[in-house]
């Protein structure tokens, strides 16, 4: 089920509708090109009022949330914010949670479709433990940003309990207790900057003087730093070494939660089957993959097409999620309206990821 939501900025001019998982707000203003420019200068913020929140109270709160999820939250302090996943029993990913702690309260952002199975299964986990689970989506919504040196957002960020509730995205830099498997360096990561923060629906109207961007700018920007995202990324196969969501939203060392043994498995003595990749494609056509779009190596079909863009500086990107031994220096193509386009891979999950573990020394016949 998604959230219905009659966002007020739909009004202003230009206003596109999005469709997809972004339904209800405005996929762009009429320059998406440019959007993307002000967005990641700072200059704008992107309309996410259709996705859902959250709040769970409690003096249980942090640790009953860390016992199911694969994320350490006992210790995070007022202010700080986190990335956590629910994984099914065998490992594969049920939900993701951006999470703010503001020292009374834990606060859940999700995605549009996400508000009724998740608040049904953190209910049905409460048991006797001192929590609370109240959906507040009708009393805050959310706005994105990015945060530049120097640039102020213009937003009145709510601080129900003294402590502004914005959620910064973990992306940019390996989390204490994750793992990177992808061999790029951190200047790749450190440009995302992607923030989220929480506003009061009342005040919403103190917006209206702000410059706005679209999804479209928000999602091209976001294919163009690998990040990977629950609403196009996961499909029910999905475990988290394949989009290289450990670096980010799995602490390897804290403790035992729903799914543990194959992400310890996978990492430690084994590779996971599938990859996320970066496509470059060929713009020559003017034409571009829908999500879903076959990924084809000669006659073979090795993937699939999860987010694309059309970018203002690297032109038609898309990521993918491909057969773990797919060369990755071959030429692919990608099924496009009957026809093919070609594609070049650019590596995010390496061929050899996972299989960390150091392989036993067996002592030589004869030693003593």
């Amino acid at each position: 089920m998604q959230l219905e939501v009659n966002s007020q900025f739909l009004d202003l001019p230009g206003a596109v509708e999005a469709t997809g998982p972004d339904a209800g707000v405005a996929a762009h203003y009429g320059n998406p090109l440019a959007e993307q420019r002000s967005l990641k200068a700072g200059k704008s913020v992107v309309d996410l009022t259709n996705n859902p929140v959250i709040e769970v109270s409690g003096v249980d709160r942090l640790s009953w949330l860390e016992s199911m999820t694969s994320q350490r939250l006992t210790t995070l302090k007022p202010g700080q914010s986190a990335e956590a996943l629910l994984l099914g029993p065998t490992g594969r990913i049920d939900h993701v949670l951006k999470l703010i702690e503001d020292g009374s309260s834990i606060w859940i952002l999700l995605e549009n479709s996400e508000l009724e199975p998740v608040f049904s299964w953190l209910n049905s986990m409460r048991f006797m433990l001192r929590v609370e689970v109240v959906d507040r989506t009708d009393s805050f919504a959310t706005i994105g940003w990015f945060e530049v040196a120097g640039v102020d957002p213009g937003l009145q960020v709510a601080s129900p309990h003294g402590v502004e509730l914005t959620w910064r995205d973990p992306w940019n830099e390996v989390q204490t207790g994750g793992y990177q498997y992808s061999e790029a360096d951190a200047e790749q990561y450190r440009q995302w900057t992607w923030r989220e923060s929480l506003v009061e629906r009342s005040l919403l109207s103190h917006l209206d003087h702000r410059e706005f961007s679209g999804t479209l700018a928000a999602e091209a920007l976001r294919i163009a730093a690998w990040r990977p995202r629950f609403a196009t990324e996961v499909d029910e196969k999905s475990i988290p070494h394949e989009l290289d969501w450990l670096r980010s939203a799995v602490h390897l060392t804290k403790g035992c939660y729903r799914g543990q043994e194959t992400v310890a498995k996978v990492h430690n003595l084994g590779h996971p089957p599938r990859r996320l990749v970066l496509l470059q494609l060929d713009g020559s056509e003017n034409l571009m993959p829908t999500l879903g779009a076959e990924v084809m190596l000669d006659d073979k079909v090795v993937g699939s097409v999860t987010s694309v863009a059309n970018h203002f500086e690297l032109g038609p990107i898309a990521l993918a999620v491909v057969k773990r031994n797919t060369a990755p220096d071959v030429p692919l193509r990608v099924s496009v309206e009957g026809a093919w386009i070609p594609a070049t891979q650019e590596i995010i999950v390496p061929v050899g990821a996972g299989a960390t573990a150091p392989a036993p020394r067996l002592p030589r016949l004869g030693a003593r």
